[in-house]
């Protein structure tokens, strides 16, 4: 099998024609940014050319042709022959925030796992945003007790805590907030209610 030729398309060369070709408008990243920030998550990373329409079903070398991806993002990215199929994806993946778009995907794992919100657990305990430094606190201690991998979405909870850690999976920032929310009950003689339900309700497909 031959090698594949090295991509010649440069990163400016990708921004520039899609500042002339979409609309930056309901997208997670402002094209002023878009040779700096994930297409999908928005977030500052080291950027990858992603194939639109893949290099094996006839994609083509050209601006046209890409976008740019932080690597955990292109590795989820759609590979189809419709183009439009990979705008699709981005305009619904979009977040309205520069580094929010991991946090938001944590909570929302926490919502699938325990059937609740997280937000929702702050509402019941009467967190607000004037009263929430003791979770703050404690999900700072938290986030020690959690292991994270090289190549892992970035932690960044500056939408609703000041965390800053390195990479972590989604599934952890679900624990961590887990963790959080059973460490405020314990300290204020509080019962952490448990309601597991599976993410996939089979009734759906058949």
């Amino acid at each position: 099998m031959s090698e594949r030729e090295k991509i010649k398309t440069t990163k400016e060369q990708i921004v520039d024609y899609w500042i002339g070709h979409e609309d930056e408008c309901g997208l997670s990243v402002d094209f002023a940014e878009a040779h700096e920030r994930c297409w999908r998550c928005g977030c500052k990373r080291g950027l990858a050319r992603c194939h639109i329409i893949p290099d094996s079903l006839g994609g083509r070398d050209t601006p046209s042709n890409f976008v740019l991806l932080y690597s955990r993002c292109h590795l989820d990215n759609p590979n189809v022959a419709d183009p439009e199929v990979m705008w699709d994806w981005l305009r619904a993946y979009a977040v309205p925030f520069y580094d929010t778009f991991w946090n938001i995907h944590g909570m929302k794992e926490y919502e699938r796992i325990y059937g609740v919100s997280f937000r929702q657990e702050m509402k019941a305990r009467n967190i607000t945003k004037k009263n929430q430094d003791e979770i703050n606190e404690i999900l700072n201690e938290t986030i020690r007790k959690a292991a994270y991998h090289l190549g892992e979405p970035h932690l960044n909870i500056q939408e609703s805590f000041p965390l800053e850690e390195p990479y972590i999976k989604i599934a952890t920032l679900a624990g961590i907030y887990r963790m959080a929310i059973k460490e405020y009950d314990l300290r204020h003689g509080l019962e952490t209610e448990k309601k597991i339900r599976p993410c996939i309700n089979m009734s759906e497909f058949l």
